[in-house]
Formats: C-alpha cells, structure tokens, sequence
C-alpha cells in the first residue's frame, strides 16, 4: 500500500486560523500523545481553541487506559484545548458529546458512510466497527478549568494497518468501509465543524440547559439508543438493559428488565442486541 501524503499544514492554517475559528494550530511529525502535550500547554497558558495534530503518535490514549497507535500519514491524531465560561460546571460533561457529533456528521457529509456514535463516543462504521474514539481530559489551571479534546480516527489503513480490535470492537477505518478521502479536508471540515457546534453550545448553555440545545443534534446519530446493552460501571458492578435515551445531562438512560430506569454518566457500554420490542 502506498504511503498518504501527509497533511497540508499551511492550508490548514489559513483556513482554520484567518477566519478565527481557531487561536493556534500546529502540526508535528511525531509525539507521544496530542492530549498530553495540550495538557501541559493549558497549565503552561496556553489560549482558548489550540490545537495540536500529529501525523503520529507512539503513547496515544482512548478512553479506559487503552492504547491508540497508527502508522504515520494513515489516520488523524488532533486534540483541542478549550476554555469555555459556562454557567454550570456539570455543562463541560457535554463536550466529548459535541466532540462526536461533529465527528460523526463530517464523516457522513465527506465520506457518505454511514457513521454513527456508540455512547459515550466511539465512532462506528459498517455496523459495530470502530472508526475513531474521543477522549476528553479536564484541566485546573491558574487561568480556570479547561478542557481537551483528543480524537483519534483511522483514515488510510487497509485490513493488515488495522489493530485486530479497539476497545472491545472490530477496527475499521474509513478506507476499510470503501471510502476515498483527502485527510487535509476530512481534518478541516472537521473542526470547523466543531467550532460551530460549540460556540452554539456556549450561546446556550445555562443551569437548566447545560446541553445548550445540543441534545436534539446527538440523538439521531447515537446507534447505542435502542439497543440491549452491558454497561460495566468499574468495582465489578454491571448494569444491563435497554439504552432508552440519552438526557440532557448527556448520561445514557438504561431501563433494566424490572423497568427500572438508570441514568450512567460514566461507564464502558458493550452492544449486545437490538432491543426487544
């Protein structure tokens, strides 16, 4: 397999930067993970809306502690760092959610696949294939609490680039599922997206809003609502039952067998079947 070019830095600048959607961006040829460089850039001062891509990454990090490696030019490595002043802390649980719908409808928009999100946001394609993972990370700094969005999405890699599973999941990418596309503009399109969807969720968050009226926008591309799901919670507690709906604090609601209905803000989900109906 042909080895991708590598991104367009300059044009990814001009683009992202000269409208203001961004503050920052940078693009290395290597680094140990994106989130933990911006981490230490948000102690050390670094503005609202940085970001740090990497063509890529030996030490990535997804949810849970799991590893996420990909040879260099294949996939997209970016993280942003975010200061958002909104009214309720509890608000900022809701930017690993805005983090997938962006991803997800720029994969839809750019690629034609059929992207959907697995709570609390890995990116699946062809069914329950994982594609791209999130990982948020909060910070306290001297100038406030900041946020880092880490994603990571396979782009390039055929079947033998591609781990055997990630997070419990087969792997896939976007080339895997039969599409063809340029990582530059993926990239781009990307987080102008996510620019969009997060300045509006900044305009109207409130304390009884803190999805900013986001909700509405993540409920149809999440694939994890409707189906019978295992969610282990950590110190061996596991819940099962049908994903009935995700609230506007962004926790999934499982309703058990007994009909009990359970709010879970935190918790690895594994897809078992469709409902029953």
């Amino acid at each position: 397999m042909t080895t991708p070019p590598p991104l367009d830095a300059e044009a990814l600048r001009a683009r992202l930067l000269d409208g203001g959607a961004y503050r920052a961006l940078d693009v290395v040829t290597v680094t140990g993970s994106t989130n933990t460089d911006l981490v230490a850039a948000a102690n050390a001062g670094s503005a609202d809306r940085t970001v740090l891509v990497a063509e890529e990454q030996r030490a990535g990090r997804g949810r849970m502690r799991r590893s996420w490696v990909s040879p260099r030019y294949y996939g997209l490595h970016v993280s942003v760092l975010l200061r958002p002043v909104v009214a309720a802390r509890t608000a900022l649980s809701w930017l690993p959610l805005l983090a997938g719908t962006a991803l997800a409808e720029t994969v839809r928009e750019t690629t034609g696949l059929a992207a959907e999100l697995k709570w609390p946001n890995d990116l699946l394609l062809g069914g329950d294939r994982k594609a791209a993972g999130i990982l948020a990370e909060a910070v306290t700094t001297l100038d406030g609490m900041a946020v880092v969005l880490g994603i990571g999405v396979n782009v390039h890699h055929d079947a033998a680039s591609l781990p055997e599973s990630a997070g419990g999941l087969p792997a896939t990418s976007v080339a895997a599922e039969g599409a063809e596309v340029d990582r530059t503009e993926l990239l781009a399109r990307l987080l102008e997206r996510l620019s969009e969807i997060e300045l509006r969720w900044r305009e109207g968050v409130s304390e009884e809003a803190v999805d900013g009226g986001m909700l509405e926008r993540y409920r149809p591309l999440c694939g994890t609502i409707g189906r019978w799901v295992r969610v282990e919670l950590g110190g061996g507690r596991v819940l099962e039952g049908e994903a009935r709906d995700v609230d506007t604090e962004g926790r999934l609601v499982v309703r058990d067998r007994d009909g009990t209905r359970t709010p879970v803000s935190a918790g690895d989900v594994v897809h078992l079947r469709p409902a029953r109906r």
